[in-house]
């Protein structure tokens, strides 16, 4: 399965399937999943707007044709969920900390505007109130992140369905599960690996743009000595690097909580005793007691020999919500066939401020 990255952005898209929804004008997930009621007629479901919670929000359209039963559009759904909670870590931190920002339309909005603040004002001390302070106004820069559908693409033959009906079997989930996985290794690879996702001309310093942990052009840069990995490389010398990264991030004013993420191929390093005189404490355990640090977790998608020393806030990186990672129905051939795609609209934004200060550490 090739997993595909789809930019829109000013009213044009990048890729065959961004393209194909601005001419078609499919602005909602809803359109793309026409179901199949008891009676053989075919409907979408549309949101009315208000509250996506509230059921009276959302109304059914009669359409000419559709492929699956509501019940099925939901077996293949929970199948695409299952997979993307799997080992990807990175992703899932920012939701469970809440590190997210969700957008009221993700289907209809292609571009993410948001402003740097300069600083601004100073307090003065005077012995009487009434001199009259510097009166100096903030500076905001606009920026604009493009928001990319990730989706692959998978089928359904129409005798397998047919057959898993007539039987009484549940569907074959196989190639959702698939494309669910497909999708969210995407999603985990563009916040943690060399790979940065532009549409249009830029400059060499431009914020509209989508960087990664490793790339982005703020990142505090620490030199790796020697791999952690290396022979040579102690338990106290990787504590030491730990506590400079640290005090680099401190040092652009940014004051944790941290999170540490570590390649594949340290695991097992930071299981190795931290040294012979405290048996049972490992070299993780010993990072874990430095002040600040909440977790050291392995990262997959993470280039060999780079660590990233990172604060949890929104200030520094969010997940910015389209649409979380679903099924839709798109294109068919002839009557035996449909296709159907897994995707989702969602973004990690590394985030600094005007002066391009960030509690972004990359040790590399």
């Amino acid at each position: 399965m090739e997993t595909n990255v789809d930019l829109v952005l000013n009213g044009s898209g990048q890729g065959a399937f961004a393209k194909a929804l601005l001419t078609q004008g499919r602005t909602d997930a809803g359109a793309l999943k026409p179901w199949i009621d008891k009676k053989g007629n075919a409907f979408i479901t549309v949101f009315k707007g208000g509250d996506p919670s509230v059921k009276s929000n959302y109304q059914n359209l009669q359409v000419n044709a559709g492929t699956l039963r509501r019940d099925e559009w939901k077996t293949l759904d929970d199948a695409v969920l299952q997979v993307a909670e799997s080992r990807l870590n990175g992703i899932q931190d920012l939701i469970d900390k809440g590190l997210t920002y969700t957008l009221g339309n993700g289907f209809g909005t292609t571009v993410l505007e948001w402003h740097d603040v300069s600083d601004a004002l100073e307090a003065e001390l005077t012995m009487d109130g009434i001199t009259r302070g510097k009166n100096d106004r903030p500076e905001f820069q606009t920026n604009y992140l493009p928001l990319p559908i990730i989706h692959v693409d998978y089928e359904i033959n129409a005798r397998v369905l047919a057959t898993s009906r007539g039987m009484g079997n549940p569907l074959d989930t196989t190639l959702a599960e698939r494309g669910g996985r497909k999708v969210a290794e995407k999603l985990e690879a563009m916040l943690f690996t060399n790979t940065d996702y532009a549409y249009g001309t830029l400059d060499d310093r431009s914020r509209n743009k989508i960087y990664s942990y490793v790339n982005h052009p703020d990142r505090n840069q620490v030199t790796l000595s020697v791999g952690w990995d290396d022979s040579s490389k102690t338990a106290a010398n990787i504590v030491d690097e730990v506590r400079s990264l640290k005090q680099a991030s401190i040092d652009a004013k940014h004051y944790g909580p941290w999170m540490v993420y570590i390649p594949t191929a340290y695991e097992t390093v930071l299981d190795a005793d931290y040294d012979t005189t405290t048996p049972g404490t490992t070299i993780r355990d010993r990072i874990l007691k430095i002040k600040g640090i909440t977790d050291v977790k392995v990262v997959d998608e993470l280039p060999a020999d780079n660590v990233v020393f990172v604060q949890m806030t929104k200030d520094v990186v969010r997940l910015v919500r389209g649409m979380g990672i679903q099924n839709i129905q798109w294109g068919e051939e002839g009557n035996m066939v449909t296709k159907y795609k897994v995707m989702t609209i969602q973004v990690p934004q590394i985030r600094s401020d005007a002066n391009g200060a960030s509690g972004l550490v990359h040790l590399a």
